[in-house]
Parts: structure tokens; sequence; C-alpha cells
């Protein structure tokens, strides 16, 4: 069987999502405003055309020049500025605009936004542009929990814009409650959403990723080098193109993915517990999660010592969660699993399939540069009953839109 391989142009394809992207950032009055210069920074190392629109209350918490230096474009104050290439400049910016994020958003902003008030830079521009638009809060809690300001922004979202639930913690007035702005790298994945063809939207995905940890005492417990990056990237990927994602997850070091409902468990018992409870609604379902296959069939209650004699602990097996959701596949539903192996990686991998009766497997060689646990890259060979398709050394977000984009194409309508 002839393997078709994506060639290494189509492999950085993700690499440049935000290129040649239009984004306007509206800078509004708030302490928080020095925190966008961050953002506009992030987002010109993705190559994407940064145009900073600012009140003039915001130039008193950080100077236009900054933004100006970060995106090689004019920071916008004055809406009648005639030193600039646009005659008609707010109309000429929002014909150009691919998304449109204010942050800090004041409630005043808000307030204009929301009720069509437009009588200074930001906020004509704002109306002009027919692009996505996010909203990112930042004020006092009390002026954030005021049911005028609480009003607002449902009129936004009424509209089709996205506020942004602010962060909660120690605020610029000394209060401590909701109304802080969440971090630039929050800020940078709302945008990616924007910006995201969503082709998932109305679908409900599973994903579970990590190691399972098997309990040999209160101190020790067998366990994997997994460190759950595909698993997340995986889920992030398919939130990001408007899914409703559910990701069962072991122990990692990684933040969980923006909007994605995340159900925290140790050994392959929980996973499989809280696997189950969700299974059936799900249209997708993809297990990158590294299960113990065995667990200790006796947990100490204390500490086991070291003894001068060798140790044996006995071990049982664990339950086949993937096993399981092929024999109890509900019709239409789509079941992908991940293979890791050391040796006759297409062959183990295609016996896999076709006894869990997945639709597809996503399988890697441990011995593979590139490939395995730990790498920010993968390696991966996607195969089906019908056909296999080799993908080379990319990113894991790569590979995981890979993935993704193989299942739209292959999944049966429920």
């Amino acid at each position: 069987m002839s393997i078709p391989q994506f060639t290494e142009k189509e492999s950085r394809k993700g690499d440049t999502m935000l290129e040649g992207k239009h984004i306007i950032l509206g800078v509004t009055g708030g302490i928080a405003a020095f925190k966008i210069a961050s953002l506009a920074s992030m987002l010109k190392k993705h190559k994407a055309d940064v145009t900073v629109i600012m009140t003039k209350n915001a130039a008193n918490f950080i100077n236009p020049i900054t933004f100006e230096a970060l995106t090689g474009n004019k920071c916008l104050v004055d809406t009648f500025d005639r030193n600039f290439q646009h005659k008609v400049e707010h109309v000429a910016l929002a014909k150009q605009a691919d998304a449109f994020l204010i942050a800090p958003a004041s409630a005043n902003v808000i307030a204009k936004t929301a009720h069509g008030i437009a009588d200074d830079m930001l906020t004509t521009t704002f109306l002009a542009c027919t692009c996505p638009k996010i909203i990112a809060p930042a004020m006092n809690t009390r002026m954030f929990l005021n049911p005028i300001v609480q009003d607002n922004m449902k009129t936004l979202q009424h509209y089709g814009m996205e506020v942004i639930t602010p962060a909660t913690g120690y605020l610029a007035c000394g209060d401590t409650g909701e109304g802080k702005m969440p971090e630039p790298e929050l800020l940078f994945e709302y945008l990616i959403k924007a910006l995201t063809p969503q082709n998932m939207e109305g679908l409900k995905v599973l994903v579970t990723a990590g190691a399972t940890r098997e309990k040999i005492d209160p101190v020790r417990y067998i366990s994997n080098h997994s460190t759950g990056k595909m698993g997340y990237a995986v889920a992030r990927a398919a939130r990001m193109r408007g899914a409703d994602v559910t990701l069962v997850t072991g122990k990692t070091q990684l933040a969980p993915p923006v909007g994605v409902r995340v159900i925290e468990i140790v050994s392959a018992a929980d996973m499989a517990q809280a696997v189950k409870s969700c299974a059936k609604e799900q249209d997708i379902i993809i297990k990158a999660a590294a299960v113990a296959d065995y667990r200790p069939k006796y947990t100490a209650d204390e500490k086991i010592k070291k003894k001068d004699e060798e140790l044996s602990i006995e071990l049982e097996r664990t339950e086949d969660i993937l096993g399981f959701l092929g024999a109890h596949k509900e019709e239409g539903q789509f079941l992908c699993g991940f293979s890791m192996e050391t040796e006759n990686m297409l062959e183990n991998s295609r016996k896999k399939l076709e006894k869990k009766n997945l639709d597809l497997i996503a399988a890697n060689n441990l011995r593979q540069a590139g490939a395995g646990f730990g790498t920010d890259t993968n390696v991966i060979t996607l195969l089906s009953k019908e056909d296999t398709v080799q993908l080379p050394l990319m990113s894991k977000e790569e590979a995981a839109d890979r993935l993704l984009d193989y299942i739209l194409q292959h999944r049966p309508c429920r």
C-alpha cells in the first residue's frame, strides 16, 4: 500500500495562521493598558499586521510611541488626524480588519459600543467593522458587577461579540474580586479562535491526555513518561474550531486549554469512570492518554519499608477503556486511538485498530527522532481501515490540526 505524505511546506501551515492578518487592538483607559504591549509584540512575532487604537484616557497609562515601535504602524488616537495615509481612517481600517479586540475595555467604552455611540477613533472604527469582535472588560469589581454594566455586556453578546470573563484577583484600586484583565497569553488564544474556521461548531469532542498513576503505597506509584502535550494540543485545536470539548486528563504540568471542560483523574480506574460517564453523548472521542495496562493487585496502606531481600509486586490488568468504547460505540460516533510503539509500528497499530473497533489510530514510534514523550514535536501515521497517511515531523499543535482535518473528512454524520 502506498503511503501519502504531506510536504514540508504543508507541515508548516500552522505556524502562519496569523501571517498577513490585520488585527486591531483597541486600548482604553485602565492600568492594564500596559499589558497590551506584550500582546502586540506577540502578534507581530507571529507575523500579524497590528494597528493599535487608543482612547485619549489610555494615553495617560501608556505612550502611543510604545505601540508604534512594537507594531511598525501609527498608533491612532485622534479621529481627525490629518497626517495619516487614509482619507477616512476608521472606514479604511474597518475594511482591512480580520479581528478587533478591545482590551482593557472600560465600563465607558463597553456602554458606548453596546449602544452604538461613536464619538472617538476607537468607537467609530469598532462600529464600522464587520470582522469578529472581542471585548475584555477590566475595571473595579463593583463597577463590573453593576447591573447596568452586566446588561451592556449581554447586549454585546446578543450582537455576536465575544465577551471574555475577567480574572479574579487583586486589583489596582486595592480591592480583590472580579474585573482583572486576563493575561496577554489568554487574549492571544481568543484572537486565534476568532480567526480559526469554526468547522467543528456543534460537535461534542472527548479527549483523554496524560499519564495515569497506579498506587503501590501512600508514597509510590507506577506510571509512564507521558506529559499530556499531544492530548492537550488536540483538545485546544478542537476548541479553537468551535467544538464543545471535554478533556479527561491525568496529572500534567500543562495549563488547561481555554474554554475546555476539564476532568482531572489519577488512576486508570478513575479515567474509565470519567470517560464512561460522558462517552455516549460524544460525536468524536480521541484517546490520546497513556493509560497503565497494569496496576498493583494489592495496595499497601503504609509506606513499604526497604528490606535486604528483593521485593515483588503482583500486578493485575486494568480495564481496557478503548476496547470498551469500541464495543459500545454509538451509531455515527467516531473513535480514534493512539498507539505508541517501539517496533513493528504499522503492524501492531493495525491490529489494535481492528481488535478495538476503531475508526482511526494515530501511531508513532518512540525510537524515531522528534516523536515520543515530552517533546514539542511528533511524527504520526494515521491508519484507518481504508488507508494509511504518514505525516512528517511537525509540532504537536500542527499534528493535532492534521488529525482533526482527517477526522472531519471521514466521520459519518450522526
